[in-house]
């Protein structure tokens, strides 16, 4: 096509010489010599530049037309794909509901021994995602951490999500409330699957574990996004888990992977086929998702937590709790990013704690009357005047806020305004103020003398954690099992119309609460799950 192009701009570049060429010779033929001038200078002046590059410029308009096409060709493709992805997934979450908790438990088995099968290859992906991640001019150390799954401890941590979580009581199909609406007339509610998920997260292949982990746990499907830099490691433990799924008989689509920042959009886009997105990651992340997108959302956008040292603190308590909540390990959402003290207690608190934590190699921001402390006992340590802005900054690494307050009130104020509602703690002797506190203070989380760090769904005793929610609905803080269910009602008559009831001679209403024959099965089933738990943990333990 472009040649085609060329060929034709030379064509009428040439017939213009030969149209001049004519118009010449009529002059000279009528003798009009007050022309010769002007035409001859016609003929041999240079064509303009547009001319002469008509022919590029029509290529170049030719190609972005073909660009415009391929990227729309493209993008209509990519839609088609992530329509399919997300039928498959409708379509295997409702094939789960066909599979009882001792094949869903099987499968998560399953998966714990594939990982276990495919260790080097899964390393060696994730080694190429650390090389690659490395090579570039700026890397974060954070996200380093975070993308590293290699190494005997961290790939059992890995592999134990999936056997913690196989190993909880099966959470779907447990009844609720069961009520007598009438004679022979019982309503129940009872615990099911929200459908397809989509997690959006970044740099932490582990999550890939963890997260499919809890969706088959809980019968739903998910579509996974990962952020680029673990995209090898990704790749291959959804592998796995396929690989897994498929074994144990499970469809292997309950669980799926996207690549592309592009993929997202799409995704958010899909209202039909996905029932709840649960992004993961940093503050521009949810932000983005909550804002483009009429799915409904689950997480939260920051982790802004604080430790507040009240005037009835134990010192070493304090020292403990402080320190631990902030470098035992910095680069998560449950790490201490604000201190505040009471003034009451800030020469006696202030420097111990300080140097806990600049032995640790924490940096300090504070507010002047803190500062002053710090500067003056603890003088190596690196110390910077706080602005308001760091009092509401997850910074994610090795540097805390520091501010004094004049009580407990003035402490949860700033706190309810400042923090991400994620986890909060007081330190206090003080059984009264710490029920205040934890009463006044608006968070998925509050604390009395411990760390912030144990708000974690595997150390809460949920096996694992899909993500932590800081929104005000049903699920709140870290969200596991139960986070990722729904509830029906079931409503068993005998044929019973609504006609029948409301006047003299017809049927009554009773609304008694009973322990119905669907409850008691409910119970008896959950009671069964975890005999068969207790069997498979003992033979393995025999085998040992």
């Amino acid at each position: 096509s472009t040649s085609i192009l060329h060929r034709v701009n030379s064509l009428l570049v040439v017939s213009r010489y030969y149209l001049l060429y004519f118009i010449f010779l009529c002059m000279s033929h009528i003798r009009c010599y007050s022309c010769f001038t002007f035409f001859f200078f016609l003929m041999i002046r240079r064509p303009p530049r547009s001319t002469l590059s008509s022919s590029s410029a029509a290529s170049d308009v030719y190609k972005r037309q073909v660009s415009r096409r391929v990227r729309g060709a493209s993008s209509a493709s990519m839609a088609e794909q992530l329509e399919t992805i997300a039928r498959d997934a409708r379509t295997a979450a409702r094939a789960l509901s066909g599979f009882n908790g001792e094949q869903r438990d099987a499968a998560l088995r399953s998966m714990a021994e594939v990982l276990w099968k495919r260790q080097e290859e899964i390393e060696k992906c994730n080694a190429r995602d650390i090389a690659e991640y490395t090579g570039r001019d700026h890397y974060d150390p954070t996200l380093l951490r975070r993308l590293d799954i290699s190494g005997e401890d961290k790939f059992k941590g890995l592999v134990s999500k999936a056997e913690q979580v196989a190993s909880l009581p099966d959470p779907v199909g447990i009844v609720q409330t069961c009520t007598r609406l009438s004679a022979g007339l019982e309503l129940s509610r009872t615990s099911c699957p929200i459908g397809v998920l989509c997690v959006i997260f970044e740099s932490r292949p582990d999550a890939v574990v963890q997260i499919a982990a809890l969706a088959l746990k809980s019968s739903n499907a998910v579509i996974l996004k990962g952020g680029k830099e673990a995209y090898h490691s990704n790749q291959i433990l959804v592998s796995c888990i396929q690989e897994a799924l498929a074994a144990a008989g499970l469809p292997s689509t309950a669980v799926q992977l996207v690549s592309t920042r592009e993929e997202v959009g799409q995704l958010l886009k899909m209202t039909r086929e996905i029932d709840l997105i649960i992004p993961r990651g940093g503050n521009a992340l949810c932000r983005y998702v909550m804002e483009n997108t009429h799915i409904p959302v689950m997480g939260h956008a920051d982790g802004v937590c604080s430790v507040y040292l009240d005037e009835a603190a134990d010192l070493d308590t304090a020292v403990r709790v402080v320190v631990d909540s902030k470098t035992q390990n910095p680069a998560v959402c449950n790490a201490a990013e604000k201190l505040l003290i009471h003034k009451k207690c800030l020469q006696q608190l202030l420097p111990s704690v300080a140097a806990g934590l600049h032995q640790a190699g924490v940096q300090f921001c504070a507010d002047e009357q803190c500062a002053a402390v710090i500067r003056a006992t603890v003088p190596d340590a690196i110390c910077t005047d706080a602005g308001p802005e760091d009092f509401s900054t997850e910074f994610l690494k090795l540097k805390i806020a520091v501010k004094s307050v004049d009580g407990i009130e003035q402490a949860v104020e700033h706190i309810n305004r400042h923090s991400s509602h994620h986890t909060d703690c007081i330190v206090s002797q003080s059984v009264e103020a710490a029920e205040w506190f934890m009463q006044h203070v608006d968070s998925a989380g509050v604390f009395h003398n411990a760390s912030t760090r144990f708000a974690d769904g595997e150390r809460f005793g949920f096996g694992a954690e899909v993500g932590v929610s800081t929104n005000r609905i049903h699920s709140r803080g870290p969200m596991g099992v139960e986070g990722l269910l729904i509830y029906k009602y079931k409503l068993r008559g005998d044929g019973h119309c609504v006609a029948e009831f409301g006047g003299p001679g017809k049927r009554e209403w009773l609304h008694e609460p009973v322990a119905g024959p669907e409850a008691d099965q409910a119970q008896i089933a959950s009671l069964k799950a975890e005999i068969l738990d207790l069997k498979h943990r003992l033979a393995q333990y025999e085998g040992h």
